[in-house]
């Protein structure tokens, strides 16, 4: 495993990270759970990402984790970064979302109580709230790392603009922000973008020292070759999973297009298409981390392979370019 620095901390994160956004609730096998997330830190993953409504249903996977740190891993916990993530729907009522104080330190408290743990080593807004002030947001993140319950503040979904307003407002509070985590792949490519200053996402998070993990690496399993002869049964289009899952609509036969030629130009450089899509986003300095899910062992130790892969060739870049655009 290869660790980056986190931004301009004092913090190491390793380049493939394991989130538990699917696959991780009451529905899967808690052998299964256990087989992927101990063969992960085998491998030297030590960074396991979770949020308060991941399952499904939400909760479950924190309790899950839980259970499997508590079993298995609670002797290496110094050896653990864990991080969880409130401000999507997690319970009904006024209070069980978005960026309040109120949401995000009782969010705080409910998962601590899942995992069993003390603290978390990340805790982030997952959302920017358009009806919160982000002085309020950030000031509960704040107080959320003074109390003890974090080490780390972290922002998620948040746009280069509002990625500057949080950081400044943090920073005034002497809690400064560690890490951003948005959505990043091949497929999609939004922080790349210029914002409403002519930067992009990336060029802010670089500009302010602060970290940036890449979730959906692999578009929600289609930039791999699961998609490329229908939609298997056990996937997750096939099994019409919630809580954000991609569906039908989602491979379009544009994408599937693309997602053949990309898987060309992977065999040619003896990589599967993941592995490819991972080495793809890692090429980038400025992303600290990747975050990678995983339905089985197997699909884990094909994607932490990525880390074999030999750097890209400019001709490669510009193939993929081709296709991409």
């Amino acid at each position: 495993m290869k660790y980056n620095r986190c931004g301009k901390s004092g913090l190491l994160l390793p380049a493939i990270s394991l989130g538990l956004w699917q696959n991780f609730g009451n529905a899967d096998q808690y052998t299964n759970m256990k087989q992927i997330i101990l063969g992960a830190f085998d491998r030297g993953v030590t960074h396991f990402d979770l949020a308060n409504n991941y399952g499904p249903p939400a909760g479950e996977a924190e309790r899950n984790f839980g259970k499997i740190l508590k079993a298995e891993l609670h002797t290496y916990r110094d050896e653990l970064i864990i991080s969880s993530k409130a401000g999507f729907s997690m319970w009904q009522g006024p209070y069980g979302e978005w960026g309040s104080r109120k949401n995000l330190i009782a969010s705080a408290d409910q998962s601590l109580k899942r995992l069993g743990l003390e603290y978390v080593d990340i805790f982030y807004s997952h959302r920017p709230d358009p009806e919160t002030p982000v002085e309020e947001t950030m000031q509960a993140l704040d107080t959320i790392v003074r109390s003890g319950k974090a080490l780390y503040a972290g922002i998620s979904n948040y746009d280069a603009e509002q990625t500057r307003k949080a950081a400044a407002v943090l920073k005034q509070l002497g809690t400064p922000c560690l890490i951003h985590q948005p959505r990043y792949s091949m497929l999609d490519r939004w922080v790349e973008q210029p914002g409403d200053n002519g930067k992009s996402l990336l060029e802010t998070v670089d500009e302010l020292g602060i970290g940036c993990i890449a979730f959906s690496p692999l578009a929600q399993g289609r930039l791999t070759d699961k998609y490329i002869n229908g939609v298997p049964t056990n996937s997750r289009i096939g099994r019409a999973l919630s809580n954000g899952a991609i569906q039908a609509k989602d491979l379009s036969e544009e994408i599937i297009n693309k997602i053949k030629k990309l898987n060309d130009v992977a065999s040619g450089r003896a990589q599967t298409l993941a592995q490819m899509a991972i080495a793809w986003l890692l090429k980038d300095k400025r992303i600290t981390s990747v975050l990678v899910g995983a339905s089985s062992i197997n699909q884990l130790q094909n994607s932490l392979d990525a880390l074999q892969a030999p750097a890209f060739s400019s001709d490669e870049l510009l193939l993929i370019e081709s296709v991409l655009n």
